[in-house]
């Protein structure tokens, strides 16, 4: 990992993708089972959470510490994301983030009783930005040996 690394900048661009492609993979730390596909509803005022909705009997709903997995739209920013995972009650914040594309996923739309909602209380992220430069690039293209940091920047950083 490189030292020199500007972590709030880094931050600010996993912020910048995320929104840009709010598509992760989540999946609970508490077994064995896969990631599955979630769309992030993001709150620009609330950059400690990121919020899902999803049905009761996802395998998600119980909720419990997670980890997130995100790629960003050009592959050119990697994320694995640590948080916990809990029901969201506020119904401020439920109404806030329902739309449309949302309300086709539940017969009864937002009074459907399988609706829920979950918070992913963000912990740390590691993140890594896929930025050769010309240096890294050159090395690519004539197959020498490429040095870690030639290839972006990488930083472990609090959400």
């Amino acid at each position: 990992m490189n030292d020199t690394v500007n972590r709030d900048e880094i931050r600010e661009e996993f912020w910048e993708s995320i929104a840009d492609s709010p598509f992760v993979m989540i999946a609970l730390d508490s077994g064995r089972e896969h990631s599955i596909p979630m769309r992030a509803q993001l709150d620009k005022d609330a950059n400690s959470a990121i919020w899902f909705y999803t049905s009761r009997d996802n395998r998600l709903a119980k909720g419990g510490p997670a980890m997130m997995q995100f790629v960003s739209k050009g592959h050119d920013l990697f994320a694995c994301v640590s948080g916990n995972l809990t029901e969201e009650t506020n119904d401020a914040i439920i109404d806030k983030h329902w739309s449309k594309p949302v309300e086709a996923w539940y017969e009864q739309g937002r009074q459907d009783p399988s609706l829920l909602m979950l918070r992913l209380d963000l912990g740390d992220a590691e993140i890594w930005e896929a930025d050769p430069g010309v240096v890294g690039m050159f090395k690519m293209m004539t197959g020498m040996t490429m040095n870690g940091d030639e290839m972006g920047d990488h930083a472990k950083v609090p959400l």
